[in-house]
């Protein structure tokens, strides 16, 4: 990485305090920009080190990419960097307050409510929610001509947001699956084009974006108003789901929570807990179809230790090799690859001064490639996740500290056991002369045209 040399300029009176591109510089990228900012990210880390500076004089803005800072921010001195940031302010039009862009104090007492549905007694029932939707794909596929092509990305999306109605709402939205994923994408789409352009239409105005926007919030909303009203006339289920959660939840005032709270967090979840999950069981089959050897051998592990037609949440421990290629894929593609947090106070990062009220953005895509962290960083190496050789607080595909996504433990079970159960039964292959997509990098990661591989059934 180049070394830190503060440049002694001002952006409309705001200093310097790293280097970075100037005004003219970076005023030609602002099509690359908005067309690839993965790539423009990349170079301005690769050209100007691990803190860069960009040439905004409100707030400051930095780009931060070394392991250590942004440990400092999400782990460190998290109650010092906060959320309100324009990246979350555009995923609130879709969210609204829930869990993923609520700021202090409403995010911790929701984060409470919730904590009991994520214990790690529930993965058992998720597990078995992921094979009643993987035994209906099984079943698809196996109708399928040998080497059949599939849009891998839809079936993975389809079978996540399943998983996530029956784990979290104990409701099977597979009959709304289409709709739901269709409503999600559309409003995500809008988010990202809003956060990638400092001005933006006001909501209320009736652009075309924002005209999509609201048809797929309507869409969501009609979806979570079905949910609660069937909960209230009905009973709970005999364990305690989100959705009970939220219905009987009390806030510090003791008031039950609003129609809207409810609202945002359900939708929180059917967003975040679909879209992110999809994305990595995506791009693990796009890494693990282009490395066939890699693909037989996970095979190999599953065959070995999962005997039973059904996957159960213990033989997931003994699964340690088709973990490592699931972490190995959230390393390279980590759906959530852009993180940004606004400095309550001064503070130093990599050696460069940090004013209060400054933007931080920080990317997983780069802090997974930090070559003083990773060997061969660009190459897909499960085993590095077996050996010991990776530092944990450089691996944040579900971010760090007290932010750390709630869901966490629920989205390893989940594409674990997919992998797996896919794995037993059939090969996944690109077709000749195709290679790993490239990236789209919406809210999440997605595969440019989707992901299509050719599905052959193993012999017993």
């Amino acid at each position: 990485m180049p070394e830190l040399v503060i440049p002694d300029r001002k952006y409309m009176g705001t200093p310097a305090t790293a280097p970075g591109p100037s005004g003219p510089q970076m005023l030609p990228a602002f099509a690359a920009i908005r067309r690839d900012p993965l790539q423009y990210l990349n170079h301005i880390w690769q050209t100007y080190g691990d803190v860069a500076q960009f040439p905004i004089p409100r707030p400051p803005s930095y780009l931060v990419s070394h392991p250590d800072a942004v440990k400092r921010v999400l782990v460190d001195r998290p109650r010092e960097y906060s959320k309100e940031t324009i990246q979350y302010k555009a995923l609130s039009l879709v969210t609204g307050s829930g869990l993923l862009t609520a700021l202090d104090p409403p995010w911790k007492e929701h984060r409470l409510m919730l904590q009991p549905a994520f214990h790690p007694r529930q993965l058992e029932p998720l597990v078995q929610q992921v094979e009643s939707g993987v035994q209906r794909l099984l079943a698809q596929w196996s109708d399928l001509p040998d080497g059949a092509l599939v849009d891998i990305e839809q079936a993975m999306l389809r079978v996540a947001l399943e998983t996530v109605g029956h784990a979290l709402f104990t409701e099977d939205l597979s009959g709304d699956a289409a709709e739901l994923t269709s409503a999600t994408l559309d409003a995500l789409e809008v988010v990202v084009a809003r956060a990638r352009v400092p001005i933006t239409p006001p909501a209320w105005m009736p652009t075309p974006a924002n005209r999509r926007l609201r048809r797929a919030n309507t869409t969501l909303d009609a979806a979570v108003s079905r949910l609660v009203a069937a909960r209230r006339e009905g009973q709970s289920s005999s364990t305690p789901d989100v959705l009970d959660l939220l219905i009987a939840a009390r806030n510090s005032d003791g008031q039950p929570l609003t129609e809207r709270e409810i609202r945002d967090e359900i939708v929180t979840f059917i967003v975040a807990g679909h879209e992110t999950v999809a994305a990595a069981l995506t791009w693990s089959w796009a890494l693990l179809a282009a490395h066939p050897q890699i693909q037989d051998q996970l095979h190999d592990e599953v065959s070995a230790a999962v005997t039973a037609d059904a996957l159960s949440l213990d033989q997931l421990s003994d699964l340690p090799f088709t973990r490592a290629c699931v972490d190995e894929a959230l390393r390279l593609y980590p759906p959530a690859w852009l993180i940004t947090r606004k400095a309550l106070s001064d503070d130093e990062l990599a050696g460069a001064q940090i004013p209060a009220g400054a933007l931080i953005i920080m990317s997983p895509w780069l802090v997974h490639r930090h070559p003083d962290f990773w060997s061969e960083p660009d190459s897909f190496i499960p085993s590095r996740f077996i050996d010991g050789s990776i530092t944990r607080h450089a691996f944040i595909p579900f971010g760090n500290g007290l932010r750390l996504c709630i869901g966490r433990d629920f989205a390893y079970a989940e594409a674990i056991a997919v992998v797996a159960r896919l794995a037993t039964r059939f090969q996944l292959r690109y077709p000749e002369g195709k290679i790993i997509p490239d990236v789209n990098p919406s809210v999440t990661m997605r595969p440019i045209g989707g992901l299509h591989l050719q599905v052959s059934a193993r012999g017993e």
